[in-house]
């Protein structure tokens, strides 16, 4: 399998393969657009404004009359600054509303292209801590994008790295809150249910990577196994 590509290699990769996607003319809700932002989202892509591009990113799919397009085409301006952490909205909605956008029946470089993010994406995250994005949240977003929990999963038992273990921390801390592994949701709607698949991972031997006691009460691990059953 040949290695992944470095983050910033794979958006610049992710800039050229959306560039066929060329400007059209955008129509849409004239209630909360105004001519003038519909006539900045038709042209030239580096022109449009920071916060209106945030603001199609969030914006429920019936605002436009094609939205799978406008989306495809503003993919750039979304995925990097959601990838080095300067988005302005909920990185977990822009994974919902890729979805919706369909972008895995996009053409093939743009798919492709799409995909060597999430993979570089993840990688780099196993690499560094602290990072611009929780592992919780980078996890979630690839995930709801690509429909899976697993291999990214599998991935991160592959990475035996500090950064790698002390995201593992993070992401144990983080859903131990409330004891929240019991319905864990990835995805803005809460469209991917994670409980079994990540609460089975974290009862493997990963669990030896993180020097965290709590998990290991036994009315903890027995809600853990409770929950995973529950939700398998």
């Amino acid at each position: 399998m040949p290695r992944p590509q470095s983050r910033p290699a794979a958006l610049d990769a992710l800039d050229r393969a959306f560039a066929s996607e060329g400007p059209f003319p955008v129509t849409g809700c004239l209630y909360c657009y105004g001519e003038q932002d519909l006539a900045q989202l038709s042209g030239s892509l580096g022109h449009i404004s920071d916060d209106l591009v945030s603001s199609v990113a969030a914006k429920t799919p019936d605002h436009w009359d094609d939205f799978p397009r406008l989306y495809r085409r503003l993919v750039p301006r979304i995925i990097r600054p959601v990838v080095t952490g300067g988005f302005r909205i909920d990185e977990e909605l822009v994974a919902s509303r890729l979805v919706q956008a369909g972008w895995t029946t996009w053409d093939a470089p743009l798919t492709e292209a799409l995909r060597d993010v999430w993979d570089a994406w993840w990688q780099t995250s196993l690499r560094t801590h602290p990072g611009p994005v929780s592992s919780r949240t980078v996890l979630a977003v690839v995930t709801v994008a690509t429909g899976g929990l697993s291999s990214w999963l599998d991935t991160w038992t592959g990475v035996r790295t500090a950064a790698a273990d002390a995201r593992l921390a993070d992401l144990i801390d983080d859903v131990l809150f409330e004891s929240e592994f019991t319905d864990l949701s990835m995805g803005f709607y809460g469209e991917y249910h994670a409980t079994a698949e990540l609460v089975d991972w974290l009862l493997t031997d990963v669990r030896d990577r993180v020097a965290d006691a709590r998990p290991d009460a036994p009315y903890r691990l027995e809600t853990f196994r409770t929950g995973a059953r529950h939700a398998g």
